[in-house]
């Protein structure tokens, strides 16, 4: 399980080892800023287009996560057999160009067209980012590439929030999806350049099994099973967090919108930065540790975040209940290296695209889908009950999802340790 891929090219070192990381990392943010630009741009655009919120819902939600997880498994397939590098290239170019497109809709048919295309290209990203880094990295820096590769996501966020949001004012949503799409172009050609070919892995027999069948197999091994349970908890816990959290210090605290979000938006994004790069190093500390218990701290902090989380959602003011929230943005973001870390552990040389895109469907498609409905069910009922806090109330779904998150990821680390003492 642990063997070397002989396979693999030789592992990136010098300058070229920190051009691949940084190339990754932009690549991960724009694709991240190409996700959320919608969001910020939304009232723009349904004032412009004449759209409704329904339709509004779809170009953003559901539609766009089950086009973007089902899409990630082949396209993780393709990375792992062939070349992660022109897998990576083609779907940052098609993505990029759908971003621009979507910027020349004159309804919601054609946008609604190119925010499938979007979804398409960025299934392959993450997946084929992670295979570039298994083949072209070596096992003790793996962890810190990987926390890089994250970083890209909080970046985005923070990035795609604020100059989207300014653009949307000054120069408008159309302007701003093409710049996005520009962007996204220059990095192509970066990437291009910067990226080095990986020649395709010898087939083996193995290589020849369906690759559903082989993701089956690989969730039924004990470890990543676990992991994938975290995966699919923490979807429950993260995405109606992001979505309520500053609705709920709006409503409770009586916080303005630009109070609540600068003060949710700095530290979401400076945590998810350090949690990122703590998350990668940790990761590889772990690894050489040589005990096999390689992600035990992440739960152990769901945990502790599952408790924090449920006492913010009850504190008297506005300053506590953000300093509450701190751990559990800060495990969000820690978990993430770590987890694809141990995923790609589990999996084996040359199946680290697959495992990730299976955690990625985990987390992606039930809890965002489900999680931010049953926080507003909860939430509609506890206020015609005529109950004070019916949103704090709903967002108990959170600090609940966490602690099962933590139990799910400690698990998860005994049958990885078990798993490794196995002659």
């Amino acid at each position: 399980m642990t063997a070397v891929d002989s396979s693999a090219p030789a592992y990136a070192g010098g300058w070229r080892l920190w051009a691949l990381l940084a190339a990754l990392l932009l690549i991960s943010a724009i694709s991240q800023i190409d996700r959320i630009l919608p969001f910020i741009l939304a009232e723009a655009i349904k004032t412009d287009l004449g759209l409704s919120d329904t339709q509004i819902g779809l170009l953003t939600g559901a539609a766009f996560a089950v086009c973007y997880t089902l899409l990630s498994l082949p396209l993780a397939r393709m990375a792992d057999r062939g070349s992660p590098r022109l897998v990576l290239l083609g779907c940052l170019l098609v993505w990029s160009v759908m971003t621009a497109l979507g910027g020349l809709a004159a309804g919601f048919a054609v946008l609604a067209l190119t925010r499938f295309g979007v979804a398409f290209g960025e299934a392959g990203a993450m997946p084929a980012g992670h295979a570039l880094i298994g083949r072209q990295v070596e096992p003790s820096r793996r962890g810190l590439a990987l926390g890089l590769f994250s970083m890209g996501i909080p970046l985005g966020t923070m990035v795609g929030f604020a100059a989207g949001g300014a653009m949307a004012d000054t120069v408008g949503w159309r302007t701003a999806l093409v710049g996005a799409g520009a962007l996204g172009g220059l990095a192509f050609l970066l990437a291009a350049l910067v990226i080095r070919p990986t020649p395709p892995r010898p087939r083996a027999a193995a290589d020849r099994t369906p690759f559903f069948r082989e993701a089956l197999r690989l969730v039924a091994a004990p470890g990543f099973r676990w992991l994938f349970a975290a995966a699919v908890l923490i979807g429950f816990a993260s995405v109606p967090f992001y979505v309520f959290a500053s609705p709920f210090l709006i409503r409770t605290h009586g916080l303005t919108a630009g109070e609540a979000g600068l003060s949710f938006g700095l530290l979401q994004g400076g945590l998810g930065v350090v949690g990122a790069l703590l998350g990668g190093r940790g990761f590889d500390r772990a690894m050489r540790s040589g005990r096999g218990r390689i992600i035990g701290l992440p739960g152990w902090l769901f945990l502790v975040s599952a408790a924090t989380t449920a006492a913010a959602l009850f504190a008297p003011t506005a300053w506590m209940s953000i300093v509450l929230f701190v751990p559990t943005m800060f495990s969000f973001a820690l978990l993430l290296p770590w987890a694809f870390g141990a995923a790609h552990l589990v999996a084996g040389p040359g199946k680290q695209a697959m495992a990730t895109s299976l955690m990625l469907i985990g987390s992606g498609l039930v809890g965002p889908a489900l999680g931010p409905v049953i926080v507003g069910a909860v939430s509609d009922a506890a206020a015609a009950d005529g109950l004070g806090n019916s949103l704090g109330l709903g967002l108990l779904v959170v600090p609940l999802a966490s602690a099962l998150t933590g139990i799910a990821t400690l698990v998860a680390n005994e049958r990885i340790a078990a798993t490794l003492r196995r002659p």
